[in-house]
């Protein structure tokens, strides 16, 4: 049964209203305790954490209203999705929830939840979650109000994992880095991590007012970071999001150094050390040709999922592989992590090239990337593309003009009534002109 608040990465909407006014968030603290005594796991504390959103504290009350006097919680204050994740893992914790919406702006929030194990529920147990929501939401209106809660669990053990990943003591000595910290959950934690392991930062958009994450900043707004790699001559950029769960870097040039980048040289890094399994990497379907092309030189294979970083973990898991990610910048260590993680990712990628002795540029020359364009087509039914004869036939014209040297994805959104048009090849030109024809055969077949 398809699920009517949980999208691929929780609940997501404009804060105060629904699915994240009062009533619901109170009624979903009241389905994860039934949830959690259904488990025998009620005795544990939930971890709550949220992102710098002005929204985020009522949230987290709200909540632990609704996980009422039956379920403790523990509150983490600020903190960034992959840090519940692992204080969930390796605390005594029963689940973990982080009110962020990533990289949307600060109107909007969301709710996260993770297991004990530090992955997200399963679907069969979101969905038994969700169905209680609706049940219990007539009880949630007589719950009473909840303070703010204090912040009682300390996040500097996870701070001290993560520099516990890299090989040696202060690894990033001598390196000057530009740091954009989305004026989101990294702006008080990535500064001095990464001074810590020995770099010298000059931290951006670190100054939290509750309105001004990801606004014209973070690993969405690459524009500002540039330019001050750039004129400080520094060796790097880092960008997160909101949340942290991704990060962006900038090489000395200027040149932007995606999670397909990312993706190429923690892979060679890998294989080199003995530490990736099956040779294999595991990717998204929006993945660059170029990266399939420069693992392929280096014999490692690169699997691809449909778009969101639960499903790249999915495929991981059941591969057991140990490196997967996507083009924005989700990359996932599986020797580390559960889940994306923008401060891990960054410190492991720096960490190469500084052992290497080279920079972002050097370590990602060999990258051809290929155009690749997507148009969006607004429309009013989701029509199989089977019973669309123009749309499937002009796909398959484009692809034999291509010849096997680029590729055509054509799939509907999964939150906007869009089919997306997707074709990457070797020339601008032509990657443009397929895409119209595409684009002229769904109206075609559509209106």
């Amino acid at each position: 049964m398809a699920k009517r608040l949980f999208g691929t990465d929780g609940i997501r909407g404009r804060a105060g209203l629904p699915p994240l006014d009062a009533r619901t968030v109170t009624a979903l603290g009241m389905a994860l305790a039934e949830d959690l005594h259904h488990h025998n796991l009620a005795h544990l504390p939930v971890l709550i954490a949220m992102d710098t959103r002005e929204s985020g504290p009522a949230i987290a009350a709200q909540l632990a209203r609704g996980l009422g006097a039956g379920v403790r919680t523990d509150f983490a204050g600020v903190l960034t999705t992959p840090g519940v994740a692992w204080l969930t893992r390796t605390g005594d914790y029963s689940a973990g929830v982080m009110i962020s919406a990533s990289h949307n702006p600060f109107e909007d929030n969301g709710i996260k939840i993770f297991a004990r194990t530090g992955f997200k529920l399963p679907d069969a147990e979101e969905h038994e979650v969700e169905e209680a929501i609706f049940r219990l939401m007539p009880e949630a209106d007589e719950r009473d109000s909840a303070p703010p809660l204090p912040v009682t669990c300390d996040s500097r053990p996870y701070l001290d994992f993560l520099l516990s990943t890299l090989a040696s003591p202060q690894p990033l000595a001598g390196l000057k880095i530009v740091m954009d910290c989305g004026n989101g959950a990294a702006s008080a934690l990535a500064p001095d991590l990464f001074r810590e392991a020995g770099a010298s930062v000059t931290p951006i958009s670190n100054t939290p007012d509750g309105r001004n994450i990801n606004l014209n900043c973070g690993a969405l707004h690459l524009e500002t970071l540039r330019a001050q790699v750039l004129a400080s001559g520094a060796n790097a950029g880092v960008a997160f999001d909101g949340d942290a769960d991704r990060a962006m870097l900038i090489g000395p040039s200027g040149r932007i150094v995606d999670g397909d980048a990312m993706l190429l040289i923690a892979a060679r890094r890998l294989q080199a050390d003995g530490h990736l399994p099956g040779n294999m990497v595991i990717s998204t379907v929006m993945s660059n040709l170029g990266l399939e092309k420069a693992l392929g030189k280096l014999g490692i294979t690169m699997l691809r999922t449909p778009v969101g970083d639960k499903y790249v973990l999915e495929e991981m898991v059941r591969r057991e592989a140990a490196l997967g990610g996507e083009q924005s910048g989700h990359i996932i260590f599986r020797e580390y992590a559960t889940t994306g993680d923008g401060m891990l990712t960054a410190l492991k990628v720096l960490e190469t090239a500084a052992r290497a002795g080279a920079t972002l540029d050097a370590l990602t020359a060999d990258l051809i990337v290929y155009p690749q364009l997507l148009v969006n087509v607004r429309v009013r039914e989701r029509r199989p593309l089977e019973e669309l004869p123009r749309v499937t036939d002009e796909i398959q014209a484009c692809e034999a003009e291509l010849s096997g040297s680029g590729r055509i994805l054509v799939r509907y959104s999964g939150t906007e009534p869009l089919l997306r048009v997707m074709v990457e090849g070797p020339e601008q030109g032509q990657v443009q002109r397929l895409a119209d024809r595409v684009a002229v055969a769904i109206h075609a077949d559509m209106g």
